[in-house]
């Protein structure tokens, strides 16, 4: 059976705000019950983006995924399993953050100048890469998982615990997967996309720093075998930001969360 995470860079975020990414259920994976070494396909991320002037965020994704005995990749996040015993499972991970933006090319100048900021004193925020450990507990009444993990290239700096749990439901072909969880981020990754750099505040910027906040999520994934090969696969989530990153001058006003839309389709070999 394929591991959980499965296409990670495509379903289920949040993780917070920045895109945070809850690992969907193995359920989700399976072709006519067993697991392929290979698949490849393309899939579509959407964002409705709370940064200042930037609206929509679409990301057309080739997938690649790779599932052998110990090592895995999948989509941006990949790793080895260190321990599968009974309901319990240990991962390591390496896992791409896609979170950073371009100040100019990304969001609006008249909005973040209406927000107090100065976009020609501001600097660009980069893609980080994330290593870490994922805990899993699976059985009848769901699973739970919880994963750690921090910025190795050093981009913020920060680290994020992650904990959901979810519940996977099937009709058929078909597999439906609702699931609820919360996020934590250090003070330096929320800092880094969420507020002002100190950089920046000695060009003039005004100061703003969230501090460690922990942002609550809901989703739901779904399944549908088509054939013996292929497999469409989607995912519909929702992350609650609270007050400390939603009164951030780099987004939009009165933004209180973030809803996300994808969908895949590939083919196991």
């Amino acid at each position: 059976m394929l591991r959980p995470a499965l296409l990670a860079s495509l379903l289920l975020p949040a993780t917070v705000h920045a895109e945070t990414t809850p690992t969907p259920p193995a359920e989700l994976f399976e072709s006519d019950g067993q697991a392929s070494s290979w698949s490849i396909g393309i899939g579509l991320g959407v964002r409705d983006s709370p940064y200042a002037g930037e609206d929509l965020r679409v990301r057309p994704l080739p997938v690649l995924t790779y599932e052998g005995e110990r090592f895995f990749w999948r989509g941006r996040y990949g790793g080895v399993h260190l321990l599968e015993k009974g309901p319990f499972t240990l991962d390591a991970v390496l896992v791409a953050r896609l979170d950073g933006f371009d100040i100019k090319d990304d969001l609006g100048r008249r909005q973040l100048l209406a927000n107090g900021l100065d976009p020609d004193l501001m600097e660009d925020r980069d893609d980080g890469l994330d290593a870490g450990f994922a805990l899993s507990v699976h059985g009848r009444a769901g699973e739970l998982e919880l994963e750690a993990r921090t910025d190795i290239t050093d981009a913020s700096g920060g680290h994020e615990v992650t904990l959901d749990y979810r519940y996977a439901l099937h009709w058929g072909r078909t597999v439906v997967v609702p699931g609820v969880g919360v996020s934590w981020m250090s003070s330096d990754l929320a800092n880094y996309y969420y507020g002002t750099l100190g950089s920046e505040v000695a060009r003039g910027v005004p100061a703003y720093r969230p501090g460690s906040v922990a942002t609550p999520h809901a989703s739901i994934g779904f399944s549908r075998a088509i054939g013996g090969k292929w497999r469409a696969i989607g995912a519909l989530s929702y992350e609650f930001l609270p007050d400390r990153i939603s009164d951030s001058p780099l987004l939009d006003p009165d933004t209180s969360g973030v809803p996300r839309l994808s969908i895949a389709f590939f083919r196991s070999f």
